[in-house]
């Protein structure tokens, strides 16, 4: 839910007259998904996060974090976010191991600001690929997070 106008003791403050930079609403996705690809193309990951701006101004700040794993060695896992505006990646999580022995885990994430230019809902999905020679790439159950935060223009 975003925030349009705060009310008290008569002075009244909207959206509009927040300054630039100000943080509008913020929606976090946390997924306990399970995925695993050998892909080297990406693919969609089930992990989403909605929100709908309130002005064609707005950027949106795409927040993800979660753990990764490789198996085999020269393997490396891609992450990235895509809205359903277009298939453009949105920043990159990105974890590399020459020497992966069964499973080798990192913690990855990115920030990327986003400038949607509508008032549409947007829907960001995490996407994954393995992006070394050969192997397979993977999250458990652990918590995984992705954030969008409406910032004003």
């Amino acid at each position: 839910m975003a925030i349009s106008k705060i009310q008290d003791a008569g002075v009244s403050l909207t959206g509009a007259a927040l300054p630039a930079g100000s943080v509008l609403q913020v929606v976090q996705a946390v997924s306990t998904l399970s995925f695993s690809t050998s892909s080297t193309t990406y693919t969609a990951t089930g992990h989403t996060a909605s929100i709908t701006p309130s002005s064609a101004t707005s950027k949106v700040l795409v927040v993800y974090g979660g753990n990764w794993c490789i198996q085999a060695a020269n393997t490396q896992v891609d992450v990235t976010a895509r809205s359903n505006q277009g298939a453009t990646n949105l920043g990159l999580g990105t974890f590399y191991s020459a020497t992966a022995s069964g499973f080798t885990c990192a913690t990855l994430g990115f920030t990327f600001l986003d400038s949607p230019a509508t008032t549409s809902s947007l829907t960001y999905t995490i996407h994954a690929k393995e992006a070394g020679l050969s192997g397979t790439v993977n999250t458990g159950t652990e918590a995984k997070t992705l954030t969008l935060m409406e910032i004003a223009a």
